[in-house]
């Protein structure tokens, strides 16, 4: 699986909050509440490619209201440093367990239990056979899934420039690409998502959970336009000197123009 720095998931992180679907995000911390209403015990949630444990902070900010305050968290990440980072900021104020394994290995997953499996800026890595297998482990179970901040392919920017086209769909093709799971379902990972789990018996819920970028977010902004430019380098077919231009005037405008970025979020619950 592509690895990810401490320093890119924390410069991702505000734009993550804002932009994830509010309603979705209470109907699965609702979903959670009525597990525990009615079994009294600790309700598990284990989350995917967890990081330092971004999708906790998120949920976590709305449990008090909500009145779901007995969550036993399954960290679940390949990178150890990243889990110590999580386990560091949330010390005693979750219950924490904290598992270093490759994702790949579906049938390893610690998800015994589990009430909800979450994941975050995930699926759009991972290939088909990936969510075929892991959908038969959850719906055996009838565990429910919150899978947030999933890229759909779009990308608008202004001020606008002649190439904005021809590097997104160079950089959609990028993101087909295998990213440590086979070949990425990239802007198609949601529908696939939602098709393979209602054909397994789930009611599915999508709502849009866009990156909306200003001039505020222009550190994130210029990573992106960095990290657009290098994936797009070679093999699709763009000109050098045009990407190179393209990638000046994106930066120059960081700090004055917009960047929406569109993502999905699904949560889906057994029937």
């Amino acid at each position: 699986m592509t690895g990810f720095s401490i320093s890119w998931l924390d410069l991702r992180e505000k734009a993550d909050f804002a932009a994830r679907n509010k309603q979705l995000l209470i109907q699965a911390l609702a979903w959670l509440r009525a597990g525990y209403d009615a079994l009294a015990v600790n309700i598990i949630v284990v989350d995917l490619g967890a990081g330092t444990g971004s999708t906790l902070r998120a949920m976590s900010a709305l449990n008090f209201s909500l009145g779901v305050n007995h969550i036993l968290w399954r960290l679940v990440d390949q990178d150890g440093d990243l889990l110590d980072t999580a386990l560091l900021r949330h010390g005693k104020t979750c219950q924490i367990e904290d598992y270093q394994a490759d994702l790949t290995v579906i049938e390893e997953l610690p998800l015994a239990g589990a009430r909800l499996v979450t994941a975050s800026a995930l699926f759009d890595l991972v290939s088909g056979d990936f969510v075929d297998k892991l959908v038969v482990r959850i719906a055996h179970h009838r565990t429910g899934i919150y899978a947030a901040l999933n890229y759909d392919g779009t990308t608008t920017w202004t001020p606008t420039h002649p190439l904005d086209k021809a590097v997104l769909a160079a950089f959609n093709l990028d993101q087909r690409c295998d990213k440590g799971f086979g070949l990425a379902l990239g802007p198609d990972a949601t529908g696939y998502l939602k098709k393979i789990l209602e054909n397994s018996g789930y009611t599915v819920l999508v709502g849009s959970s866009a990156w909306l970028l200003t001039a505020e977010d222009h550190a994130l902004v210029s990573e992106l336009i960095s990290g657009i430019a290098r994936a797009v380098a070679v093999g699709y077919g763009l000109d050098a000197d045009a990407l190179k231009d393209w990638e000046i005037f994106r930066l120059k405008h960081a700090q004055l123009g917009t960047c929406t970025i569109g993502h999905q979020d699904l949560l889906a619950l057994p029937a």
